[in-house]
């Protein structure tokens, strides 16, 4: 009774975590519309302070396995939340210098913090949950918790900055005080609580192997392999989708105010909430297999469909307006792009799901190799950046389209579980 006791604690501060992860990553979104205004950006320099955040998963990711295998999920997470508030105060220096490099390295910091965040309740929850259908169904949750704080952020930041064509990141310090207070409470709780360590204690019973030992073994399935890269482009997906929703809206062109633009791209996420919730209820009951290529065929029609429409139409979508509910005419095209919330909602979950299938001990590393392989939130969005500079924003959609084409592959075909000979 103890055990299930402390579990289900452990669950209850994982989904915490969860929530962590999405409100400081989602910064970057109303930020790129932010240094646009003070400091001139262009579309792809507007992706920096994103690309930063999720090129440091890139540096730190296996590092973070590492620390995840060496010294367990509660050092680990002690450690993320300590470099996360320190990350969101450099973004507040930023602000009181006016400096973009500073802006760019309090990204890249606070990008640590979410790597060795996610390193950990990732597989935590996968395993408490007994790993298989059972495994994705609590990181479905546990995603639904990311997603509503990442409903929060871009709504709250719109609001805070106001008017988009004179913004400064000063203009943002409410929300960056609130990370900075949640990190710093979450740090007493984490440290006063008791956290499961299975990993730890399987690994106590085993021989010790050496890194490149490990990492291979992790490499010699196939399934894990293809899986990495199915996460990268996904996150660059579920990135891109509403940061340039967010500067097609403000862009001169349609002229929708940061405030209003940015309570519609909550919507995104919070569609992404209500498909995690819905993917949390069936998760026992319906494979990841079965998710993925139910949602990978949609989004695909459905960023097809606000391509091909775009501003052709202006219709009537719900939001908020200085805090009050209103009925904002927007592009026809951004209704379907945030309808795809729905689609890349489970994906996160199924495709982890499904690629660390079978591996055994070797699921700690995996989760560190995967962190590596979330730089593509920050890769997909700059080179998106590229082909809207060079076309336009509507275009630039063709990129998030090959990506979860590749996703709905991995699916069907890349995520059999078998071994490299």
């Amino acid at each position: 009774m103890a055990n299930k006791k402390g579990n289900v604690l452990a669950i209850a501060i994982m989904f915490f975590l969860f929530a962590m992860i999405s409100f400081v990553t989602g910064l970057q979104n109303p930020f790129g519309i932010i240094v646009k205004s003070q400091f001139g950006a262009s579309n792809f320099l507007s992706q920096l302070g994103n690309a930063a955040n999720f090129i440091a998963y890139a540096v730190m990711g296996l590092p973070a396995g590492f620390i995840l295998t060496k010294k367990g999920y509660k050092f680990t997470a002690l450690a993320a939340v300590l470099v996360g508030f320190i990350g969101v105060g450099i973004t507040f220096l930023s602000g009181v210098v006016e400096s973009f490099g500073v802006y760019l390295l309090g990204a890249f910091v606070s990008g640590f913090s979410m790597c060795m965040l996610n390193t950990v309740v990732n597989p935590l929850l996968n395993t408490l949950g007994g790993g298989g259908n059972k495994g994705n169904q609590l990181i479905q949750f546990g995603g639904s918790c990311n997603s509503l704080a990442a409903t929060i952020c871009p709504v709250l930041v719109g609001y805070l900055i106001g008017d988009a064509m004179n913004a400064r990141i000063s203009d943002a310090n409410p929300a960056l005080f609130i990370a900075m207070g949640i990190f710093a409470l979450a740090f007493v709780i984490i440290l006063f609580s008791k956290i499961p360590e299975p990993e730890l204690e399987e690994a106590a019973k085993e021989e010790p192997e050496k890194t490149s030992e490990t990492i291979k073994g992790a490499l010699s399935f196939r399934h894990f392999v293809f899986g990495a890269i199915a996460i990268f482009l996904y996150v660059g997906v579920e990135v891109g989708i509403p940061n340039f929703m967010n500067l097609f809206m403000t862009s001169p062109e349609v002229g929708i105010a940061a405030g209003v633009a940015g309570t519609i791209v909550g919507m995104y996420w919070f569609l992404m909430l209500c498909g995690r919730l819905i993917g949390a209820s069936i998760g026992a009951k319906v494979s990841s297999r079965a998710m993925m290529v139910s949602v990978s065929s949609l989004a695909i029609l459905l960023l097809v469909l606000g391509m091909v429409l775009g501003d052709s139409a202006m219709v009537p979508f719900p939001a908020f307006k200085d805090l009050h509910f209103s009925l904002e005419t927007i592009p026809l095209g951004v209704v379907f792009f945030v309808l795809c919330g729905l689609c890349t909602s489970v994906m996160w979950g199924a495709i982890f799901n499904l690629a660390v299938e079978g591996l055994g001990k070797y699921t700690a590393i995996a989760s560190g190799l995967f962190m590596v392989m979330v730089c593509g939130g920050g890769i997909l969005p700059l080179i998106q950046g590229a082909v809207a500079d060079a076309t336009s924003y509507l275009w630039s959609y063709i990129v998030v389209i090959l990506g979860v084409a590749y996703i709905l592959w991995f699916a069907v075909l890349g995520s059999r579980v078998k071994k490299a000979k």
